[in-house]
């Protein structure tokens, strides 16, 4: 049973961001100081993809572990309440999830998504995203630090 009323539940769920989400702020900070160029939510991708790197034909979508239903993810479970509303909920944004990304690769573009706890341990993420792209193009510009100096430091 909810233990809040339905008005507070609305109120609630309303200051919940599907944009610009910690998360992603995380992912984003990481990939620029690593010297990564790219944009935020391209409209006319399947998805809008959070991450694009149009130039490498690459996408990064950033999932929260909750509203995706992260699997092996203590924070991607199934709440006690309205049990049944929930995993259909999940079951939807999955199926969504999988459309867009096999619209994307039909379309010639590669995809790849960070989750949300992957976030907690920022230098294995930066790894394997860094994997995914490739040297960053603008890893020796001004102020960019490179990637075995992020890797490296202790921040």
């Amino acid at each position: 049973m909810d233990t809040l009323t339905p008005k507070e539940r609305s109120a609630r769920m309303a200051l919940i961001r599907s944009k610009d989400t910690h998360p992603e702020f995380v992912v984003r900070r990481l990939l620029h100081a690593a010297g990564y160029r790219f944009r935020l939510h391209v409209p006319g991708l399947p998805g809008k993809p959070d991450i694009v790197f149009s130039h490498r034909r690459k996408v990064v979508f950033v999932h929260g572990c909750f509203w995706h239903n992260h699997e092996d993810c203590p924070v991607g479970h199934v709440p006690k309440s309205r049990g049944e509303f929930w995993r259909a909920k999940f079951e939807r944004t999955k199926e969504r999830d999988r459309k867009n990304a096999l619209a994307l690769e039909a379309l010639g573009w590669a995809v790849a998504v960070a989750w949300e706890c992957e976030t907690r341990d920022p230098l294995r993420l930066l790894e394997t995203l860094a994997a995914f792209l490739g040297p960053p193009a603008s890893a020796n510009g001004p102020g960019a630090q490179t990637l075995p100096t992020l890797l490296s430091s202790g921040d």
